[in-house]
């Protein structure tokens, strides 16, 4: 089945005319007509009833005019869109994000992204380390963005952005909430709420026990958007990267002798080819001035 025949079937279906739809169509009497035969014969029957001087749909060609109304709608809104990305005016951006990192870092050059492609689409999936790297492999997403997702596949670039450190948050009206400056002891009888998806968790686990913290009294949450809650309710405080934005209803102290750190990196996909969207939103993320976040 051939789409010029679609089109010239459905131009008959709508003027009940061959002569009146070859001159729509802008193709000889004889091509059309030869054109829908050759379309009832892979359909296995008569589109039309040729009477003089209308055509009439036969029950097949009434039982046909949706299904190939919408196939023919469907090809040419495929060709538009082929058209389109081929241009630069529309493409798709797929990102993996981990969980632990604040949307205020994408979202700028995401509105930027959409002013350069008219039609952007996005897909943003979200992940911890392992998963972030898992959409990679798939081919999911054509970037991610985490701190650490593992080293063990040969196939993955990375490039650092920026280097940060963790600050203290808790309610505005805790004790520790005055003070610009505290140091890791201030926090001992402190109950602690750990994010058990940040890539950075066992880390700073292991730095605690190293200075002889009880580190099984801690509250474990799995989204960012909880902690903030819980600790807006002041049920506890946490250690959180500098990049993470805070409401008001919270304080930001930091922590002189923590010592913890993560790098963010942006990795893609070596050898894999991309798109005009992905590989605009890497410039924009390599070239960007990171330092308000960085140590």
């Amino acid at each position: 089945m051939e789409m010029h025949q679609v089109r010239y079937f459905l131009a008959v279906a709508r003027v009940l005319n061959f002569t009146r739809a070859a001159e729509e169509c802008h193709v000889a009497q004889p091509s059309l007509t030869r054109a829908i035969r050759q379309l009832e014969g892979e359909l296995g029957g008569d589109l039309f009833r040729r009477e003089r001087p209308q055509a009439q749909l036969t029950e097949l060609g009434q039982r046909m005019l949706p299904l190939l109304k919408q196939c023919y709608d469907s090809a040419i809104s495929a060709r538009s869109l082929a058209s389109a990305i081929k241009k630069g005016e529309v493409g798709a951006l797929r990102l993996a994000v981990s969980r632990t990192i604040d949307p205020s870092l994408v979202t700028p050059h995401v509105v930027e992204l959409g002013k350069l492609f008219e039609g952007l689409e996005l897909k943003i999936l979200r992940g911890n380390g392992t998963e972030v790297l898992e959409y990679l492999k798939r081919g999911d997403v054509e970037l991610g963005l985490a701190a650490q997702i593992g080293d063990e596949w040969e196939r993955l670039d990375r490039w650092p952005l920026f280097t940060e450190d963790f600050h203290l948050l808790v309610q505005n009206t805790h004790v520790l909430a005055g003070r610009p400056l505290i140091s890791i002891d201030d926090l001992r009888q402190e109950r602690l709420m750990v994010r058990t998806y940040c890539e950075t968790t066992e880390t700073l686990l292991e730095l605690l026990r190293a200075m002889d913290f009880d580190v099984s009294r801690f509250h474990e949450v799995s989204a960012d958007g909880d902690l903030l809650s819980l600790l807006e309710a002041g049920v506890g405080v946490a250690l959180v990267p500098r990049s993470t934005q805070n409401p008001a209803t919270l304080a930001r102290i930091s922590v002189g002798d923590l010592g913890l750190q993560r790098t963010i990196h942006l990795y893609g996909v070596a050898g894999r080819q991309r798109t005009t969207v992905a590989s605009a939103m890497m410039k924009m993320l390599r070239a960007y001035d990171w330092a308000r976040y960085a140590v």
